[in-house]
């Protein structure tokens, strides 16, 4: 029995992508443009956008991690940029095999990708920490004054 031909998604267009992720064209456009979404390479003048699955799945992080922490655009880009910074390591350590001190440098250099990526991911979880310490304790008190009047 013979394998089916393996075929690959059709590029979207830019329309396309703004109804898959849940956001408007004008939002792809703008990331698009400040680099947290790499641009339609190789778009010629007044040709459509068109965008790959990679590029539909990293909007949708994008997305995620902006609303998860409540970023601003440079803190989301600073934290893109952490991510590609790392991937670019991955594909530099596959070709570092028999160079421990290469291996050495490429996970010095990861790790401090990963520190300023926590930094901030710390910081957005101290700040949420603190308003549910703050609500707690206006519930505590609206519990008090409901036991105090009976």
């Amino acid at each position: 029995m013979s394998a089916a031909p393996v075929t690959r998604p059709r590029p979207l267009r830019i329309g396309e992508v703004a109804e898959r992720v849940g956001t408007t064209v004008r939002t792809v456009r703008y990331y698009e443009e400040i680099g947290l979404l790499p641009g339609a390479a190789g778009r010629e003048h007044g040709r459509h956008r068109l965008y790959s699955t990679a590029d539909v799945e990293r909007l949708e992080q994008v997305l995620r991690l902006k609303q998860l922490l409540g970023l601003s655009l440079d803190e989301l880009k600073g934290l893109v940029e952490a991510e590609e910074a790392r991937a670019a390591l991955r594909a530099e350590w596959q070709q570092t095999e028999d160079d421990p001190e290469q291996q050495r440098r490429i996970l010095r250099e990861s790790l401090g990708h990963l520190d300023r990526q926590l930094a901030l991911v710390d910081r957005r979880r101290r700040e949420l920490d603190g308003l549910a310490g703050e609500l707690e304790e206006r519930r505590a008190r609206v519990d008090r004054l409901l036991a105090e009047l009976g």
